[in-house]
Parts: C-alpha cells; sequence; structure tokens
C-alpha cells in the first residue's frame, strides 16, 4: 500500500467560526490545512445556535470549494455526561443532543467530547453515567453519520478519560449501540503520565493503547506540545517544540505507519503566527 502524500495528509486545526461555521474552512484553507476543527455553537454556552438551511449550503458550498475533509467538532465545555447531578445531567443531554443534530446537518465526520468529570461520585460510577448517557443517543446517531470520539484528558480535577481503561471500557459498552472512537490529544496523554518523548517511549504508549482500547478505535490526534512536565495531571498546551514533550515526539509520530494517515488537529496557542509554519512542519516530518 503507498503512502499518502505528505502535502495531502489531513493535517489542520481547530479554527474560527465566528461570523459563520463556514469560515472556519476558509481560515483552514489560508493555513495550509486538509482538515479542521471547529465550534459549531459557542462553547461556553448551554443553549446553541440552531443551524439554518441557508447556513447549511453555504458550509457544504464551501466544503467542497476549499476541498477539506473529514471535519470534526469540538462540543461544549459545559457538557458533562458523567455528571451525578441531575439537572447537570439534564442540561449536558439536550446540549449534546443539538451538537449532534448540528453536526449531522453540516455532514461533520467526527464530534469530539470530554468523556466527563465525577465531581461528588465516584470514578466507577462517573464511567457508568457516561456509558448511560450515551445509549440515550442511539437513535439520533443513526440518522447521521458523525462518529462520536472520546478525547484523552489529562486527569485535572475529577475528569474521567486520562487512563487509556476508560476509555476502552466505555468503547466495549457502547459500540454496538453508537459509532464510537477516540482522540488522542497529545499534551492530555502526556500530562496524565504516558510519555512519547522518544521512540521507546511512543512504543510503549502505543503499546498499552493497543491494549486497552485497539488501534482501530483510534480515529483523529489532537496536536500539541505541554506546557507542563510528564504526568502533572495539567492541561496547557504549548507550541510544537516550545514544551516538555519536545519536536522528536511530532517527527516520530509523523514517520510511525499506523500514525501517519489518520487526521491531526493542532489546538496549540498563537494560532496566527503559528499555524502555517506547524502544519508545514508535520507535513515535512511525514516525508
Amino acid at each position: 500500500m503507498s503512502k499518502t502524500p505528505p502535502e495531502k495528509l489531513l493535517i489542520g486545526a481547530h479554527t474560527s467560526a465566528a461570523g459563520g461555521a463556514y469560515n472556519a474552512l476558509l481560515h483552514g484553507q489560508e493555513i495550509g490545512a486538509t482538515t479542521i476543527q471547529l465550534f459549531t455553537s459557542n462553547q461556553k454556552q448551554w443553549k446553541g445556535r440552531p443551524i439554518t438551511d441557508e447556513m447549511a449550503t453555504l458550509w457544504k458550498e464551501t466544503l467542497k470549494e476549499t476541498g477539506i475533509k473529514k471535519v470534526m467538532s469540538h462540543d461544549s465545555y459545559l457538557i458533562n455526561l458523567g455528571s451525578p447531578n441531575s439537572e447537570t445531567l439534564k442540561k449536558s443531554h439536550e446540549a449534546f443532543r443539538h451538537e449532534i443534530e448540528r453536526c449531522h446537518q453540516l455532514d461533520i465526520t467526527y464530534l469530539n467530547f470530554h468523556p466527563g468529570a465525577a465531581t461528588t461520585s465516584t470514578e466507577e460510577e462517573c464511567l457508568e453515567q457516561i456509558i448511560a448517557s450515551l445509549k440515550k443517543f442511539e437513535k439520533l446517531c443513526a440518522q447521521g453519520k458523525t462518529r462520536l470520539l472520546l478525547e484523552t484528558t489529562a486527569g485535572q480535577g475529577t475528569t474521567v478519560g486520562h487512563d487509556f481503561s476508560h476509555l476502552g471500557y466505555i468503547i466495549s459498552e457502547t459500540k454496538n449501540i453508537i459509532p464510537i472512537g477516540v482522540c488522542i490529544d497529545t499534551c492530555h496523554i502526556f500530562a496524565a503520565g504516558y510519555d512519547i518523548r522518544t521512540k521507546k517511549a511512543w512504543d510503549h504508549t502505543l503499546e498499552e493503547f493497543q491494549k486497552q482500547v485497539g488501534f482501530k478505535n483510534l480515529y483523529a490526534f489532537h496536536v500539541n506540545d505541554s506546557m507542563k512536565p510528564l504526568a502533572s495531571r495539567r492541561d496547557r498546551h504549548a507550541n510544537l517544540g516550545e514544551g516538555e514533550i519536545g519536536l522528536e515526539a511530532f517527527r516520530y509520530m509523523m514517520k510511525h505507519p499506523k500514525l501517519r494517515e489518520i487526521p491531526k488537529y493542532l489546538e496549540t496557542p498563537n494560532g496566527s503566527t503559528k499555524w502555517v509554519d506547524e502544519i508545514a512542519l508535520l507535513r515535512k516530518f511525514a516525508k
């Protein structure tokens, strides 16, 4: 099987949808992206703005014009599908439902979401609640092609998803009910304690991922360096090569036969000045 040329690999960033979702696609085109991530609605509000037919049409026309593929949405930061609080859980279900609906309207490939946080419950109870929550969306998920991707977390506070076993368990309980998968955030797994700074470290981490989750469930990467050290449990993104992970990790990622072709989305700081160079750098590493 021949390798995809570096310029065709799906590499992009989380671009701004200010002024309309289609603008995120145009921004992606400007920075040399072949894929993008966006917020389909305000990520800090419970109620999102509906997608009109006109907005959906403009989006699809722009998607075709730009040639951008496998777009990923990131859900609201307020959503907690593992919440022990009934009111928060109800609002989370409603917001997540609307997010899936918006993704279907825009034919979005992936919906990335943070699994959840236990807050006042146990980790085990949180995982069970996340599974129960996801099962509620079986019929809705079947109405479109969007795949839900659990994002690996740094393990701040009471969040779950920082251990690969958490993700493997959620997937095992939902894979026959909804389209599910994983998005690995390089900053998050490093902060959670999975070392990726060298080839040897990457290989060990990937072995653990295969054991707990399985490569067949890996669909995307958030590509970020980390301001904080290994196992810090602190989620602080840094530009590539300017953090604790270092450039060698990203060079190896782009050359690894099982990782090279997977869509990658930058969430690094200073996007307006850095993303063009970082996208080009990742493509250079893939040669």
